[in-house]
């Protein structure tokens, strides 16, 4: 099935030298393949896992969580630091006078 895919693709990036449009058909075709090779779990990342078990639903909200807890995080420590900064600079400010 794959071989005859590539070789539909190549007579229509061949056809696209008479017209235009064929390329747009060939891309189209690729772009269809590749993702319907994804949704089945046959698409690769760059390092070469498998994406069939990957679950973008509850992956994405994992993410989100992570990426909220560390925003919380972030501004928590960043307000404490910013006062204590403050708290530092003002002493260093009468210590100099």
């Amino acid at each position: 099935m794959f071989v005859l895919l590539l070789i539909l693709i190549a007579v229509l990036f061949g056809f696209g030298f008479l017209h235009p449009i064929w390329w747009v058909a060939a891309a189209v075709l690729v772009y269809g393949a590749t993702r319907h090779g994804r949704d089945r779990g046959g698409g690769r990342t760059r390092g070469g896992s498998d994406l069939g078990d990957y679950r973008q639903p509850r992956d994405y909200r994992d993410y989100q969580e992570r990426r909220d807890r560390q925003d919380r995080w972030d501004r928590r420590y960043s307000r404490q630091n910013r006062a204590r900064w403050r708290r530092e600079d003002r002493r260093d400010h009468d210590h100099h006078r």
